[in-house]
């Protein structure tokens, strides 16, 4: 059986307070397997990125757990277990541009992680840790005297994957890591993250709303809708065999490289009216082995019907 690393169990997480109270997500429930690439899609706003930031620690949390190697960590941590997992979680920011330090030099960017966990014998140990590091991701090191303002979008990437990864992490929340970047670019960032998790055994969350990149670098998928997850599958099992209506709403729209095809496509419109969760409580139920569906009592009656066991 795979080792969980990751287990998130009826999350909540909200913003303000009273009448302000917003909640942004609610009633997530998945887990991530040691050395695996779990994928979060959704549209823009539904709450992908707020749980990778809450799993990271940057969000509080509401109710519900997060388990990181079979520790609670969304609680008041000590100061020792806090230093460990900012060491072992790290997070790959959607816009390279506002999250690396324009009057930093990239020497300094990649270092300060080092500096502020002491991860180095000395300042030889340091340069060196920070130039292979450079050269893994494919930059120079006459780079590392430079600022960030002088690289193009796809090197300004690779600045904060290797700032992420100089930590030597065990997991990593990478958070739209190439929405930002050239379709041309996107590949080439997308085979240097397969290549340092087959290298480094990292784990990944990989937070994205293109369902055809997620294809070719998730192990596994959750689908969420307005801070809810309603679908957990395998990748292929999920657009194989798509059960929640928004899934296959999601799924429908995905462009097809063939305009004939294209053109004869028939987009599934969602509806979220179609629930009625006022008679009935929604909850994830396994509807088929490793694929989880959120829905009513009713509704799961029905996909198990349209979906027996084989």
């Amino acid at each position: 059986m795979p080792e969980k690393l990751v287990d998130i169990k009826d999350l909540e997480i909200s913003f303000g307070e009273g009448k302000k109270k917003f909640v942004a997500v609610k009633n997530a429930n998945f887990f991530i397997n040691k050395g695996e690439t779990f994928s979060l899609v959704g549209e823009s706003g539904s709450g992908k990125t707020t749980i990778g930031r809450a799993i990271i620690g940057l969000n509080d949390t509401s109710s519900g757990e997060i388990v990181y190697d079979g520790k609670v960590i969304n609680k008041k941590l000590s100061k020792s277990d806090e230093r460990e997992m900012l060491q072992k979680i790290q997070m790959i920011f959607q816009d390279p541009a506002a999250s690396l330090n324009e009057r930093a030099t990239v020497d300094y960017i990649i270092s300060e992680g080092l500096y502020n966990f002491g991860l180095f014998k000395d300042d030889k140990d340091r340069q060196d840790k920070v130039a292979k590091m450079m050269t893994e991701v494919g930059l120079l090191s006459e780079h590392l005297t430079r600022y960030p303002h002088e690289f193009s979008g796809g090197q300004r990437q690779r600045i904060g994957i290797a700032r992420a990864l100089v930590m030597d992490p065990e997991f990593i929340i990478a958070d739209e890591p190439i929405s930002a970047l050239d379709v041309s670019v996107r590949a080439q960032v997308l085979n240097l993250l397969k290549r340092m998790q087959e290298e480094k055994g990292l784990t990944y969350l990989f937070i994205a709303h293109d369902l055809s990149v997620v294809r070719f670098i998730s192990d596994r998928i959750a689908v969420i809708y307005k801070g809810v997850i309603v679908e957990v599958a395998e990748t292929e099992e999920l657009f194989r065999n798509p059960i929640h209506p928004y899934t296959k709403s999601l799924l429908s729209a995905v462009p097809i490289p063939d305009p004939i095809l294209e053109r004869q496509k028939e987009l599934v419109v969602y509806d979220p009216e179609q629930h009625d969760y006022d008679t009935e409580e929604p909850s994830m139920v396994e509807v088929l082995p490793g694929h989880y569906v959120w829905g009513s009592p009713t509704e799961i009656s029905k996909y198990k019907l349209e979906n027996p066991y084989k």
